[in-house]
């Protein structure tokens, strides 16, 4: 039996374990939906349904196709998943109960339709998980050291072009004003929505998978470079033209040049590989 078959065999029932999931997930999809709209760090959460969405629909040629081979290991991931919203719900840890309806989607495919119907859906599944905000103990120890790096490195070329400067922490100091390099500018926030943009844009182009990896990793240098580069330009506006100047349009607008900026090397990157690969 395919997988289209499979489907249309069991509609009802999987129409019934979609009802299911939804009364058990509700409050926990729903308040991880505020945390996206009331957290910048975590906007991104609102594109990664419709990306894994586009992801399906575009294996759905091949996927429809493939032979079900349910497998009882599934089995063993729906327990695992359902003891992890458990022990997570207890514990009011939202990371883990958010995360474990992706793995009980995980567990339902393998338990359901097999191996074989599971790695035709891996990528749409998985990117799910982008969508989980971090716990915020994991975000402050990334974001912390970014931003003693990012005022570190900006300071090291403010004061290598002539501008008096001086760095405590992440507090940049200015004859005429004082800069705090802020979560928003340490990298951390563009780097979670670059990383999943960047996952999402290599597996739409054709390339090996050392080459996506290469484009993955990549992110991280090039979050924090325009980042820094967002300190600096924001340091030689306070320096020369005062701390309104850096503080007014130019503060507000920053962070979406940034991230265009970010975004075009992203791209131009993978242009790159891509065409290499072809020759």
């Amino acid at each position: 039996m395919t997988f289209d078959e499979a489907l249309r065999s069991s509609k009802w029932w999987l129409l019934g374990l979609l009802a299911l999931l939804s009364g058990l997930y509700w409050k926990i999809v729903s308040d991880m939906i505020i945390d996206w709209y009331s957290d910048d760090n975590f906007s991104h959460g609102f594109v990664v349904p419709f990306i894994s969405g586009y992801f399906l629909w575009k294996s759905w040629p091949e996927l429809k196709v493939k032979l079900v081979k349910p497998d009882g290991l599934g089995l063993l991931v729906i327990v695992f998943a359902s003891a992890q919203l458990l022990l997570a719900w207890l514990g009011t840890e939202y990371f883990t109960m958010r995360s474990s309806l992706v793995v009980l989607i995980v567990g339902i495919v393998l338990y359901w339709f097999g191996w074989e119907v599971f790695r035709g859906m891996a990528m749409p599944i998985l990117f799910l998980l982008f969508m989980v905000p971090l716990p915020y103990i994991i975000y402050d120890m990334v974001a912390f050291p970014l931003k003693l790096f990012v005022a570190k490195v900006s300071v090291g070329f403010l004061d290598g072009v002539g501008i008096t400067v001086l760095r405590e922490g992440n507090i940049i100091q200015f004859p005429v004003t004082t800069l705090e390099v802020a979560d928003a500018c340490s990298g951390v926030r563009s780097l979670m929505s670059l990383l999943a943009l960047s996952v999402a844009y290599t597996f739409c182009l054709p390339m090996q998978t050392w080459k996506r990896w290469v484009i993955a990793v990549a992110t991280v240098p090039i979050s924090i470079a325009t980042n820094a580069f967002r300190v600096i330009g924001t340091g030689i506006l306070a320096q020369y033209w005062g701390a309104k100047a850096a503080q007014g349009f130019f503060h507000k607008s920053a962070g979406f040049a940034v991230f265009a900026l970010a975004l075009v090397l992203m791209v131009g990157l993978g242009a790159l590989l891509k065409e290499r690969m072809e020759l």
